[in-house]
Formats: structure tokens, sequence, C-alpha cells
């Protein structure tokens, strides 16, 4: 009896179910070019700030579904330096700089094939830096050893194996053959590219070719996908975001996809590829959310760059531009003159005075209601404006 998907006759010959799909696909490209345009009327350093945050969170989630802390500082430096955002005048951590150039690479080298030299290579930069008992206990920049690849969690005498890859023996030529596919299905008219990316996905984390590291490298290589299938490797989403955060739905998910049954026509992938276009829709969602608040705030400081306001002022008008009303409840309806006086720090009076000159100044609407429990929330301009003004710093 066949218990694995890689055990069946026809693997890797997928097949899924295209009116299923067809409504996702469609939500998804959608989105992508709604994401796209509104970048695109930005200049070109908020998009180069916009990708670089996409690439950070790629690489901070993707460690963090694995259940891993970076350091983000470095990270980031290190990627911001190759975006041209900061200068390159500082030793970066191995670890980060490993991270950075498997991400870099997958994201802007989108002409060279994939090969298997490069998929080692990626290996080596994830545990750059490593030189202690990892070291000793994985091969580093090497296919896997004999032993068996299993996940497995319960009793150490009655475990249940959630997941067992294909054994060592033949290793080479299956990732042989998925390399094969992978450069060739760049170019296969009748495959979408996203699906080109979820299978790649599937398809790889299946094979699980490496000791450690391979849910890491396989979302690397979906990043790789979708930036060809965009044919741009500027990157203002980062997918790794929405599967952490749903993170159990994700292995149950690749879990059920190991075991899925047949059907006459071979294999079919379908719940698989549901999952993840709903989750590449929620990625992309939600960065175009992300950004329609940093370009939201730009224009509110463009459209008052004449006004004279205090450091009060701005301190508390740059918390309530940058969302944090919708993420900690504080403002969700609007702020009062007792929450300025807080966050401000002043007296009840300045409170009042600074909350009437911003309403006189455009900055802040006054919400129906009096007294006390007067309230007040960012006026927002009309769009229209050109060109992005940087906000003024927060004391």
């Amino acid at each position: 009896m066949l218990h694995w998907i890689w055990q069946h006759p026809d693997w890797p010959r997928f097949g899924w179910q295209a009116a299923t799909l067809a409504p996702l696909l469609r939500q998804v490209a959608i989105a992508q070019g709604r994401l796209l345009g509104r970048t695109r009327t930005s200049d070109q350093t908020l998009q180069a700030e916009f990708s670089l945050d996409a690439l950070l969170q790629n690489i901070v989630n993707s460690s963090a579904i694995e259940g891993e802390r970076l350091n983000v500082e470095s990270v980031r430096s290190s990627l911001a330096r190759r975006l041209g955002l900061e200068a390159g005048n500082k030793a970066e951590e191995a670890r980060s700089e490993g991270l950075a150039r498997i991400m870099w690479d997958a994201t802007t080298n989108l002409a060279a094939p994939l090969d298997e030299e490069r998929l080692l290579q990626w290996h080596c930069w994830l545990f750059a830096g490593d030189d202690g008992f990892l070291a000793s206990t994985i091969r580093i920049g090497a296919w896997r050893g004999n032993e068996p690849m299993q996940v497995v969690s319960g009793r150490i005498d009655r475990p249940t194996v959630h997941f067992e890859a294909p054994p060592r023996t033949g290793l080479e030529a299956r990732v042989g053959e998925f390399v094969a596919w992978f450069n060739a299905s760049r170019n296969d008219a009748t495959l979408d590219p996203l699906l080109r990316a979820a299978i790649a996905h599937f398809w790889f984390v299946t094979l699980h070719p490496f000791d450690d590291g391979n849910g890491r490298l396989t979302r690397a290589l979906t990043d790789l996908a979708l930036a060809q299938g965009e044919q741009q490797s500027i990157r203002f989403y980062a997918m790794s975001v929405a599967i952490l955060a749903d993170r159990k739905g994700y292995y149950q998910q690749l879990e059920n996809a190991q075991k899925i049954a047949s059907t006459a026509g071979g294999i079919d992938l379908t719940p698989w590829l549901s999952w993840f276009l709903n989750t590449l829709h929620s990625a992309i969602t939600n960065a175009e959310a992300q950004i329609e608040r940093v370009l939201g705030k730009s224009q509110f400081w463009l459209h008052h760059r004449q006004h004279a306001l205090g450091p009060e002022q701005i301190k508390v008008l740059n918390r309530l531009l940058d969302g944090e009303q919708a993420e900690r409840g504080g403002f969700a309806l609007g702020i009062s003159a007792a929450q300025y006086q807080a966050v401000a720090k002043v007296s009840k009076a300045t409170a009042t005075r600074h909350l009437a000159d911003l309403v006189v100044k455009g900055c802040l609407t006054r919400l129906p209601g009096g007294g006390r429990n007067t309230r007040y929330q960012i006026l927002w301009p009309a769009t229209g404006a050109a060109g992005i003004a940087p906000p003024p710093e927060q004391p």
C-alpha cells in the first residue's frame, strides 16, 4: 500500500481542478496588479524602502516559521547596503550576510538557471557563521545523509510520522529532475506562474534534500519563482509573513498533501494549491495596506509642510499616522485630550490648545460629541498632490 505521495507511480506529474483555482488565480493577479500600480506612484527612494521592508520581512518571518529569531537590525543593514540605502562601512554578522545573499540572489538573479550548485551555495550561505555544534551535526553545502528523513511527534515508542522524505538513494536524480522542470517550466505558456511557484514549493519541500534548512530554502525558491513570474526583481510583499500567520495551517496543508488521495487521473494537488493562492493573496493585500499607510503618511506631511508644528504635535500625529490606533486599540475611536496629554506629556491646558491648533491647521478633525468625550481623528488631505515629502522625525 502506498503511503506517501512520492511513492505514487504518477509522481511528480501533478494535476488540479482548473475550475476551482480559476477565481483564486484571478483574485491574486488583480491584487498583484493593484499593488504594483500603487507603488509606481511613489519615487524611487520610497520604492527601495518598500522593497527593503518586504525582503527583510521575508527573511525574518521565514526563520520565525522554523522557530529561529534573527538579529533584525543586522539583516536589515545587509539588505539596505545592497539596495543602496546604506553605506557599507561596517562589518555585518556572517549569519545576516548569508541570509541576505540568499534573498538577494533569489529575487534579483532571475535570468540565471537554477542548478544543483546554486542550491548547495544557498545552503552554505544559510549556515554562514555556524562553526560550532550545528556545523558538526549537519552537512553544510551538501545533500543529506543516509538516515531516514522524517517529521515525527508523540511517544518515542509509538511515534506519529507526519512526513517522510524520499530515501537518500537516488536523491541526486530526484533533485536533478526538479531542477530541470523548474528551468523548463518558466517558459511553459500552459502553466500559470503562480501555480508554478506553488508546485515548486511543494515539490522541493517533499524532496527535503538537506539535513536542515529545507523549509527556508523552499521559501527562497518560492520567492525566486514568484519574481520570475512577475518579471521584476523589486519585491513589495513578503509571503512568509502570511505563512507565519497561519503556521499551523501551513504544516497541516503540507502534511495533508503528502498523504493526498490519488484520483483516476493521477495526483490532485488542488487543496494545496488553493491554500497557497489564498495565502499569497493575504500577503499581497497586507502589503498593499501597509504601503497605503506609508504613502498616506507621506502625502499628509507633504500637504502640511508649510505649517509650523511643535514637537509634541508631530509626535502625536506620527503615532496616529502610523496606525497605532489599529494595532493597539488606543485610538480606534479617535484621540481625546486626555490621551493627547498622556502621549505628549503636556498639561491638560496645553493638550487642549494643541488639539485646537491642529484642527485649525487641518491636521485633525473633531468628531461629533462634546465635553470630556470630544475626540479627534486625522483629516486626510485630498489625493492628487505631487511629490513625496519625508515626515518630520518624532522627538
